[in-house]
């Protein structure tokens, strides 16, 4: 593994040849280009039911990949609205995607912003990013970075490794079904749906 520096690392992840890793307002996220997530299932041992995360800097690098109906917009937009940036997934239904996010084309896509301001200002500089926790599939959420040296020494990481203040925890995982919310996962972010 290399620490690089935040040109180094977009150069790297837009060429679609590597992975990166970088702290994020939850766990520290295992990244590729949103074409090339098949990298991070190989990386990970991940099963391909198990969609990735796309992260962007702000929801209008998002919402092209997701369709619905003006109301649902509405809806999307007002959820978006109140916790994003933030430690909050929304699940809607998706538009066309490279196969590599969904690998079983279940027609969602999961959609997040974070609240790191070095996040940000490399989503920024990349579009949105393939995204998951980086650890081994099953395992816990790597955090430190000599432990992500260990189990991922292929993989980039962002130099400075500044993380957030607070403790890390995954993001809150909300899904967007028959016209209502229904919570995936509750995380630090507590949300209470119907």
């Amino acid at each position: 593994m290399a620490q690089v520096s935040m040109a180094a690392l977009v150069a790297a992840v837009r060429s679609g040849n590597w992975l990166i890793s970088f702290p994020t307002d939850t766990v520290p996220a295992l990244a590729g280009r949103c074409d090339r997530g098949e990298l991070i299932y190989t990386a990970k041992e991940r099963q391909p039911d198990k969609p990735l995360i796309l992260m962007g800097a702000n929801p209008e690098q998002l919402w092209p990949f997701v369709r619905g109906s003006a109301a649902e917009w509405e809806q999307w937009s007002a959820m978006a609205a109140r916790y994003w940036p933030g430690a909050v997934t929304l699940v809607l239904p998706a538009a066309e995607l490279p196969p590599g996010l969904n690998p079983l084309g279940t027609g969602t896509i999961g959609l997040r912003v974070p609240a790191w301001l070095p996040a940000q200002t490399l989503l920024e500089q990349t579009g949105p990013l393939a995204t998951t926790s980086i650890n081994r599939s099953g395992q816990p959420p790597l955090v430190e970075l000599e432990a992500i040296a260990r189990a991922f020494p292929q993989v980039l990481t962002l130099h400075p490794w500044q993380l957030p203040p607070t403790p890390p925890e995954p993001s809150t995982v909300v899904q967007w079904q028959s016209g209502e919310w229904h919570v995936l996962r509750q995380g630090r972010v507590q949300i209470k749906t119907p």
